[in-house]
């Protein structure tokens, strides 16, 4: 049984992670489990989850996976979460539904899950594209 799609195709919000995320060398989208999910070989980036503990639903967020030595700092973050079956394996919620999003920090965590989770080959054109 398919999943429901659990995101508006013309949420502003999606559309600026879209074009952060489609930035990165070999990024793709595909829908999986109703939502967005931003990949090389594996995802990078998720838009929309939910808070792993009490259930409650951030539908206008992006999932990434840090650093391990970033996770604790940002999950102290008024603003992050820890996302339900994402949460365990060591990946954050950042709410966009606010109104002080910080895009450059976002771009800085797209980037830093991007290279935590992408193949070599692509971190290399990554790094030589910012040359």
């Amino acid at each position: 049984m398919p999943h429901p799609i659990m995101f508006d195709k013309a949420d502003p919000l999606l559309a600026r992670i879209r074009s952060l995320a489609l930035a990165f060398p070999g990024a793709g989208e595909r829908i999986s489990h109703g939502r967005p999910f931003f990949h090389t070989k594996t995802a990078f980036a998720v838009y929309g989850g939910s808070d792993k503990p009490s259930g409650t639903p951030f539908p206008r967020s992006v999932i990434i996976k840090p650093e391990p030595e970033e996770r604790l700092a940002l999950l102290g973050e008024p603003h992050t979460y820890l996302p339900a079956y994402f949460g365990p394996s060591g990946w954050v919620g950042y709410d966009l539904d606010r109104d002080d999003v910080d895009w450059d920090e976002i771009g800085e965590l797209l980037d830093m899950s991007f290279r935590v989770t992408a193949p070599a080959s692509l971190i290399r054109e990554l790094d030589a594209s910012s040359k």
